[in-house]
């Protein structure tokens, strides 16, 4: 065979670049970067390349049928997917290597040695990629001697691409198997001292600047299968920071004749370090010059021969979270926007964007998500106060974790005080002032709500009606100048008055009774029903609707399976479907806009896919009798008014009774004037949010048909800027960004968003430390009064609601869109919130027991446990 031939099989690690992922696999790719970094030494070796695996497939055209079987299979099939996996396997196995791809590899062989030991080892296109590591999916064999067997192992590592654990892998994240091929790595065998894995970043906390190095004696494998506990150096700025040297019993070595065992280790030796300080120094130093060159953190196999390592593998760490960009080497302080938004999913670029942009404080963008650098604020002690202040009351957990950044000395450097600072990070009305301070200036005055209603529903009735006659590049022009309408209404000096006026309320009532009368929560029930509520009055306006609904058995059976697409126009012909049509369009006209995830403009409207409230409809025709809101909510203000009458009663007995019960009374007229506004400005935004996703959509229509872009979804994944420099222009410049930014949009999915996040990469939830809950229980913050037991039910997503009366609703975030299903549930427990987040304020309107911010919920309580909520006192307890 030719040269030529040889190349299209075979290829040098010395002649792969980084770049050639397609031909070599990721972890070619890899160690070809890896030996173009001086002072790294890579162990000589060559690529069997992706041409070589196709050619294995295009000799036996049975894989390709089943391919396509498997591809209709479920990632849950586990039965099927074994089955398939294993038959491809053996197919693949049992297929002699063609002649060229034989004689290629043979040929590479005798070029290192023929005699010699390798390494053979498996590198698919889909692995050690920047957005997913499928490190431990494919196959590694050690000290294999001989052409045959090294042929033979080639075979296994093509076949290892079709492991059931690496299938499914694809399968749940969205890789279709036939875009997947297999190249195959081998190198020249290194027998070590000592061997191990070495993390340029911290892989539990995401600290960029302390590496780990892992380390036992002899091959890696003993680490890899779990044989032994390594001994473990975490290295920062050029020193050991912390060690802990095991006992390691075992190892694996290489055998004269080929391939491993496990060996004892000698008593005198196992307590040994397998690395002293100043080789874990000089080992983190290599990791950096890889991590600097590969442009991220990485996950390096190292050995160690003679005192001199040697790198075998590098690939990125995929868990970690992003960073913020700066353009500045100073410390940062960064906390979660979504978290205080009650949305922690990722968005969209046209999503965080456009909330970069409408927002009243500047946002970073990492992971898909939003955050507020803090740093300048907690740098001076009154700002410093007034954050701790409102994210004690907002949401523990971050404060605790402020707290812990703050504990570090000279990572937040002080500066000289500036006042108490802006608005909390993720406050529903970004301009708010801190909690705490003079009481808020504003009579309490039903009609200034009214008015404030009023003026938000003017300006956006103008919205829409001039947005109406705007196109292309003009309509750019015209949304950056509603923006800055949309932060002037936020900004509106009473409307932030009134949030205050009803949240302060709320905390004095709360703190003060508990002072006077012991009484904790006591706004939790004062508030029940309050008025002017927005988003509980629309929970009770989907019982509203099931009334209409409720006395026709054939619109009921229609509902059972209706789309999006012939709903709810499909009713009409039916007996009762035109009432059930008009009150269902009679509710999207007033809440249409809204959805799980609202403050992502991207996210698909109840009016865009109104399918989505079926299941909340039949709940609600299946468990309430008809005329239930408004039974509902004069029951809620009838608790509240004997709340009221029993505080101010058993105030009135206590010394200065009298002045107590006048300024109670005062404040309980305060809050519910007040308390319910505080949905509205969101309720505003989302409004307006919709409003400009119409306008955008359309344009997206005119790049469709233009042929600029494929779908017009596809602007979702562009920034606003970006998108507006599309529609000038007429043409997008860079055809790959919509698939790269898709591609990064399914990654984000996989990352868990910290509450605080450092510039150093450091991911912090923060921690309770309550000693006053019964052991086992699940802790979090109390947000709605009273104890409730029921069954759990674990929802994810909206749409698959199925609830009984009495049902406990545990799920990672309730924004506003989730409200229908409060009037179905008896009691609430989500992973994300604080006293007053959007679910908490729903909970106390309904009178829910509910508790928040209770970490891993999700996972921990199993749906259909029964659980026992304490909102009182903030735990909850799994029964069984």
């Amino acid at each position: 065979m030719s040269e030529r031939g040889h190349e299209r099989y075979v290829l040098a690690l010395d002649e792969v670049g980084q770049t050639q992922v397609a031909v070599v696999g990721g972890k070619g790719a890899h160690l070809g970067g890896l030996s173009r970094i001086e002072g790294v030494r890579v162990p000589g070796g060559f690529c069997v390349t992706t041409e070589a695996f196709r050619r294995i497939l295009a000799e036996e055209p049975s894989i390709a049928d089943r391919l396509d079987e498997l591809s209709r299979v479920s990632a849950d099939d586990r039965e099927a997917i074994g089955t398939l996996s294993a038959r491809i396997r053996r197919t693949i196995e049992e297929t002699p290597v063609p002649d060229e791809v034989a004689a290629a590899i043979a040929h590479a062989l005798a070029g290192l040695g023929e005699q010699g030991a390798y390494a053979v080892r498996s590198s698919a296109t889909a692995e050690d990629l920047p957005t997913a590591s499928f490190a431990g999916q494919q196959d590694t064999y050690l000290n294999v001697m001989g052409t045959a067997a090294v042929l033979r192992h080639v075979s296994r590592c093509w076949a290892s691409l079709f492991t059931e654990r690496a299938v499914t892998y694809r399968r749940r994240g969205g890789i279709d198997h036939r875009t997947v091929h297999m190249a195959v790595v081998v190198q020249r065998m290194v027998f070590p001292q000592a061997s191990g894995i070495l993390f340029t970043a911290d892989p539990v906390t995401g600290d960029r600047k302390a590496a780990t190095v892992d380390a036992g004696f002899g091959l890696g494998e003993a680490l890899v299968s779990g044989i032994v506990n390594p001994d473990v150096f975490t290295v920062r700025d050029g020193e050991v920071v912390a060690k802990a040297i095991v006992a390691k019993q075992r190892a694996v070595t290489a055998l004269p004749d080929g391939g491993t065992r496990e060996v004892a280790i000698d008593a005198r030796r196992q307590k040994q370090p397998a690395l002293t300080d100043e080789q874990a120094v000089r080992l983190v130093g290599l990791g950096r010059r890889i991590e600097a060159y590969f442009g991220s953190p990485q996950d390096i196999e190292w050995c160690l021969v003679d005192d001199e390592f040697r790198i075998v593998q590098s690939r990125p760490i995929t868990t970690l979270f992003p960073v913020p960009e700066t353009d500045d080497e100073e410390n940062h302080v960064y906390v979660s926007v979504g978290h205080g938004q009650m949305m922690t999913d990722p968005m969209k670029p046209l999503g965080y964007s456009m909330w970069q942009l409408t927002a009243m404080v500047a946002m970073h963008e990492a992971g898909g998500r939003l955050f507020v650098d803090v740093t300048r604020r907690l740098a001076s002690p009154a700002s410093r106060a007034a954050l701790l202040s409102a994210m004690e009351k907002g949401d523990p957990l971050i404060r605790d974790a402020l707290e812990t950044v703050l504990d570090r000395e000279g990572f937040v450097a002080p500066l000289p005080d500036a006042g108490p600072g802006g608005p909390p990070p993720g406050a529903a009305a970004p301009g708010a002032a801190a909690p705490g301070g003079a009481p808020t200036p504003i009579e309490t005055d039903p009609a200034l709500v009214a008015a404030l209603i009023e003026r938000s529903e003017a300006s956006i009735a103008a919205l829409e009606r001039d947005i109406r006659t705007k196109s292309g590049p003009a309509l750019f022009d015209f949304l950056l100048e509603a923006f800055e309408e949309h932060k002037r209404v936020l900004a509106d000096p009473l409307s932030i008055q009134a949030i205050m006026a009803g949240m302060e309320a709320t905390w004095w009532l709360n703190d003060t009774l508990r002072e006077w009368l012991g009484e904790k929560n006591a706004a939790d029930t004062l508030t029940l029903s309050a008025p002017d509520n927005i988003t509980s009055e629309m929970g009770l306006a989907l019982l509203d609707v099931a009334d209409v609904i409720r006395p026709h058995p054939q619109v009921v059976a229609f509902l059972e399976g209706a789309r999006d697409e012939d709903f709810p126009d499909g009713l009409a012909e039916l007996p009762g479907g035109a009432e059930a049509r008009d009150a269902i369009e009679a509710y999207l006209e007033r809440y249409g806009m809204r959805c799980v995830g609202e403050i992502d403009i991207t996210r698909p409207r109840w009016r865009e896919r109104p399918g989505t409230l079926v299941p909340v409809i039949l709940d609600n025709v299946r468990n309430f009798e008809p005329g239930a809101a408004g039974r509902r909510f004069e029951q809620g203000r009838q608790r509240a008014r004997e709340k009221e009458l029993d505080v101010l009663s058993r105030l009135r007995a206590l010394p200065d009774g009298e002045r107590k019960a006048a300024q109670t009374k005062a404040m309980i007229d305060r809050v519910r004037t007040f308390i319910g506004y505080r949905e509205y400005p969101k309720y505003g935004i989302i409004s307006r949010y919709f409003i400009y996703k119409r306008a955008l959509l359309e344009e997206a229509g005119r790049l469709v048909r233009a042929g600029v872009i494929p779908e017009e979804e596809d602007v979702f994944y562009l920034t606003f800027r970006e998108l507006h420099e599309v529609v000038r222009s007429n043409r997008l410049e860079d055809r790959q960004l919509v698939r790269r930014r898709k591609e990064a949009f399914r990654s984000h999915h996989a990352l868990t968003p910290p509450r605080v996040l450092t510039s150093d990469g450091e991911a912090l939830t923060g921690a309770y430390r309550r000693d006053d809950v019964p052991a086992g229980a699940l802790v979090g913050v109390p947000v709605s009064a009273g104890t409730v037991e029921g069954r759990a039910r674990v929802i994810l997503d909206m749409a698959d609601a199925d609830l009984e009366e009495g049902d406990i609703l545990v799920t990672p975030f309730t924004d506003p869109s989730w409200s229908p299903l409060f009037v179905a549930i008896a009691g609430l427990v989500t992973e994300v919130g604080g006293l007053m987040t959007h679910g908490a304020v729903i909970a106390r309107e309904y009178g829910l027991p509910a508790v928040v911010g209770v970490e891993q919920a999700t996972r921990l309580i199993r749906d259909g446990q029964r659980i026992r909520v304490h909102g009182t006192d903030g735990y909850v307890e799994i029964l069984a």
